[in-house]
């Protein structure tokens, strides 16, 4: 069988819960990960068979994406700002649109060597390795909840940036220790907040499969984190230091006026690449 036969074979197998521009580029993520293979090389050799080992691992990891299994938790990677990260169901998957808000931090913060980031929630590492390498000599700690999660990340920050630091904090109940108040430069966070009512919106690879708590915030409170990290903010930023989010879509402007009241300047709402309220951002 060529690599174009097993590539159409795949994706014709996951039509069956995916469009199909979907479901081929799925097939086209597995087959190069197994073949390791980049885009270019990949499509050079479309006409070449692949090899009988690489063939008897399709129907298993086919299965697992029959279950609405999401393909980066099958090959146990996802990319993010030119990083290949290892994703397991403890982590969010990082998305392409979060690379927004290490572009804004870099436009922003990337001129001044030593940055003190504080990233909250950090899942899989994504924004604290990324940002670790875009600002100069930036000193970066990085908290999450969830012990496994933060195994993960520190697997990441080996391979990406080991002079991250990370802590396992509840920051909804605490704060990270040796952080004196009023020196940090930037506080990042992409936290939970998505209204338990829009489940009904979300895919069941999503629902599954991703980490509920790193997800959902209750209807009646949507920006319970955004209120605790503001606090956090006043009291950990400097004079000057700056306040990112990544938020729902459809809590921009709510997001920016709680910003606001909380005594935050130079606040606005950045747009995404697909046109979406994705980042508010605010200065002490």
């Amino acid at each position: 069988m060529t690599l174009r036969d097993a590539t159409a074979s795949l994706t014709a197998a996951l039509t069956a819960l995916y469009p199909e521009s979907e479901a081929d580029a799925i097939a086209r993520m597995v087959l190069q990960h197994l073949l390791h293979l980049d885009g270019l090389h990949f499509m050079m050799a479309a006409s070449q068979p692949v090899q009988p080992s690489v063939l008897a691992q399709l129907p298993a990891l086919q299965t697992r994406l029959l279950a609405h299994e999401p393909v980066q938790y099958v090959l146990g990677t996802a990319y993010f700002a030119g990083m290949e990260l290892e994703v397991t169901p403890a982590t969010l998957i990082p998305r392409p649109e979060t690379e927004e808000l290490v572009r804004l931090i870099e436009r922003e913060q990337g001129t001044t060597p030593g940055r003190r980031v504080l990233d909250v929630g950090t899942g899989s590492g994504c924004l604290a390795l990324a940002l670790a390498r875009v600002l100069p000599v930036a000193e970066v700690l990085a908290v999450d909840i969830s012990p496994e999660a933060l195994a993960v990340a520190r697997r990441n920050a080996a391979l990406w940036a080991p002079a991250v630091a990370f802590q396992q904090v509840d920051i909804l109940q605490d704060l990270p220790t040796g952080v004196p108040p009023g020196s940090l430069d930037v506080l990042v966070s992409n936290p939970p907040y998505v209204r338990e009512s829009e489940r009904t919106q979300m895919r069941d690879n999503v629902l599954a499969w991703e980490p509920a708590t790193a997800l959902f915030v209750p209807d009646d409170d949507p920006l319970l984190f955004y209120r605790r990290l503001t606090e956090i903010g006043h009291e950990l930023l400097r004079p000057g230091g700056a306040i990112y989010f990544e938020i729902n879509e459809a809590l921009g402007q709510e997001t920016a006026d709680l910003l606001t009241q909380r005594g935050f300047a130079e606040v606005r709402v950045q747009e995404d690449i697909f046109g979406k309220a994705r980042v508010v951002r605010g200065e002490k």
